[in-house]
């Protein structure tokens, strides 16, 4: 990119940086309803694929975006958050946006962010101007609209009844595992953080449900018959029929709507992956065919192994082998420890842990006190980082003092653990495991040298 054209993206990021972050929402759909109507509403000019949930999100949004590309679909993704670029939230055809099309797509929208910006501060109702995420959501639709896509991919940040992205009219609603996070803006049930999960289902729109505990369950089919909604869920209506692991993920076979698709190879480790999969498969099934029936199985499976999910139970280098999970609360971290221990021969695993204030710390190292046989507590780049002092407090309660280390530089913790495995390796394969939050796997991936796969 040209120096000038390099310049004017870093003034964008400022300007987007400077805006409240995710962590800090005002709930309305207020502000983001009026600036896509002042840009003549781009996110009615595709079909969108909508997904809720608490984890599995973003993997799950990858696998149903490779598989659509897999039937010649032009597509938009939009995630978050991002490892290192913020191109990486917006991407077409399976790449992140170009430096010059997210300038263009800010350019779309900056006129109109002061005059919301002053309405709503003028009108005392939110005393909020537009968050970072609200105007990224902007700049998604209005990229997805200049492409233009086939189908566009949208995950919520946070929630889903308020949450900006909300404003989209979907063909096909996802919601994936709901578990307990974010409890200052979602409530501290999973009954209450469902409700809030539950508000992207719309009236006569096909939806599709991961496994669900029970509270949340009931929750999304009490909605679902006020909306007159028939949802077909993981376990009764599809579900993963078979899997065993296989060299760099594992080989599964899926019980779709339209029927039994073998021979699958998922590039990505774990029993939850493989469930992310079944669900991704049903919302393609349910967007391309109404789930009626089968879709070409070699499409389908080109479409699972060209996916890539980075920072999820990511393998970054071996000789010891390292690997990074975005793993941010105790589902997350549970999914972890059992892929760990199935997809991976350790005799001795050594996890490194950042995670943000505010998240279950003591459920995140409970989740991973089974197969870890020691931990590095850190602190990330983040201002949010929970202290290393006092995440060492919990972690020494959950794991016992001899088998915690405290140090507070994220860089030298690593280096600690590769030490402590490089002396172990002789004995056999011995797995450095760094996890706790996107920013600390973001953290890790800069100071290994590894970039966005």
């Amino acid at each position: 990119m040209a120096k000038d054209a390099s310049q004017r993206m870093g003034e964008v990021e400022i300007s987007l940086l400077e805006r409240a972050p995710e962590s800090v929402v005002d709930p309305s759909l207020e502000r983001i309803e009026a600036l896509v109507r002042m840009l003549g509403d781009p996110h009615r000019g595709f079909p969108v694929i909508h997904l809720a949930g608490t984890n599995g999100k973003t993997s799950t949004a990858r696998m149903i975006d490779s598989v659509l590309r897999s039937f010649g679909l032009r597509t938009g993704l939009f995630t978050s958050p991002h490892l290192r670029h913020l191109t990486e939230r917006i991407q077409l055809s399976g790449e992140p946006i170009s430096p010059e099309a997210f300038v263009r797509a800010f350019d779309d929208v900056a006129p109109y962010l002061a005059m919301v910006d002053h309405r709503f501060r003028r009108s005392g109702t939110l005393g909020e101007r537009l968050s970072m995420f609200e105007v990224m959501t902007a700049m998604a639709f209005s990229a997805f609209a200049e492409a233009p896509v086939d189908v566009a991919v949208i995950e919520c940040g946070m929630g889903g009844t308020w949450d900006a992205t909300n404003v989209v009219h979907p063909a096909v609603t996802v919601v994936t595992p709901i578990g307990v996070d974010h409890v200052d803006y979602l409530g501290e049930t999973i009954s209450s953080i469902a409700e809030e999960k539950a508000g992207i289902l719309k009236a006569d729109v096909p939806a599709v449900f991961a496994h669900q505990v029970h509270p949340a369950a009931a929750v999304l089919m009490e909605t679902c018959v006020q909306l007159g909604v028939r949802p077909v869920r993981e376990g009764l209506e599809f579900g993963v029929a078979e899997r065993v692991l296989a060299v760099g993920g594992q080989q599964i076979a899926i019980d779709g709507l339209g029927g039994r698709y073998d021979e699958i190879f998922l590039p990505l480790h774990g029993a939850h992956q493989a469930s992310n999969a079944a669900v991704a498969l049903a919302a393609a099934e349910t967007f391309l065919g109404g789930g009626r029936a089968l879709l070409n199985p070699e499409n389908v499976r080109s479409g699972f192994a060209a996916t890539k999910s980075p920072g999820r139970i990511e393998p970054l280098r071996s000789g010891p082998t390292v690997i990074v999970d975005a793993a941010h609360n105790p589902h997350g971290a549970q999914a972890l420890a059992a892929a760990v221990g199935e997809s991976f021969d350790f005799i001795r695993v050594v996890g490194v842990v950042s995670v943000m204030e505010g998240k279950d710390a003591r459920g995140i190292i409970e989740a991973v006190e089974p197969v870890f046989d020691e931990l590095i507590v850190t602190e990330n780049s983040s201002p949010r980082s929970m202290l290393a002092t006092d995440l060492g407090e919990i972690a020494a309660s959950v794991f016992g003092e001899d088998r915690v280390t405290t140090v507070a530089a994220l860089p030298i913790a690593v280096d600690d653990a590769l030490e402590r495995a490089d002396e172990l390796i002789v004995h056999g394969s011995v797995g450095v495991v760094v996890f706790g939050s996107v920013v600390t796997v973001a953290d890790v991936r800069d100071y290994l040298g590894s970039d966005v796969g």
